[in-house]
């Protein structure tokens, strides 16, 4: 994965006024950390990360702070949002280096049909929408993917069913089920329940 390459203005005045400020001009705040270095105070163009954070990567696009001064290899590792517009509000960018192990989520697909489930009027549920794996920046995965064309009524595909690419390890437990192949419900079993408690307490109070 290559990394995008974006403007960071170092510096900025802290503050709720100055935040307000800054996003108004189309800016969002940040702060860097890592490596042990001080944490930094930067702003970033509003458009540009948004666009870096919403290609094929999501949130797990390599990128490279250029501060004017130095340029730091960067993951965004948190991001706020207004709680009613969904807008970026502010990112956390930790500091990485190409040769660093990083624990990121990737999302998994569920790729196929299986015709067996189908068949039976049953259904596939996925239980993870995404896992945890270890990977260094550039190697890791934008998503992963699941065939589930196999599977039968009571199939489990787990976290250790992942094809995963070199260099990638799952951080969440191999057994953790990703997608279960469930039969079709039965219907009517939950009335005749009914009806037959129905006659035995009417048996049992033509006894009494």
């Amino acid at each position: 994965m290559s990394e995008i390459t974006l403007t960071a203005e170092v510096g900025r005045t802290l503050g709720s006024s100055a935040t307000r400020r800054l996003r108004r001009e189309g800016k969002i705040p940040g702060v860097v950390y890592g490596h042990g270095a001080d944490p930094i105070a930067v702003a970033v163009e509003g458009k540009a990360i948004r666009t870096a954070l919403n290609g094929e990567a999501g949130t797990n696009q390599l990128l490279e702070l250029d501060t004017g001064t130095e340029r730091l290899l960067v993951l965004a590792k948190v991001l706020q949002r207004h709680p009613v517009r969904g807008t970026l509000t502010h990112v956390d960018f930790q500091i990485t280096g190409r040769d660093e192990t990083v624990t990121v989520e990737v999302v998994v697909n569920l790729l196929g049909e299986s015709l067996e489930v189908r068949h039976a009027d049953g259904a596939i549920d996925q239980q993870l929408f995404t896992i945890s794996v270890n990977a260094r920046p550039g190697s890791i995965p934008t998503s992963l993917d699941l065939d589930i064309s196999a599977m039968v009524p009571g199939d489990v595909l787990r976290v250790a069913d992942l094809a995963l690419p070199d260099g990638v390890t799952a951080q969440t437990d191999a057994e953790a089920a990703i997608a279960i192949a469930h039969a079709a419900r039965t219907s009517g079993s939950i009335g005749d329940e009914e009806v037959v408690t129905e006659e035995v307490e009417s048996a049992e109070s033509s006894e009494s």
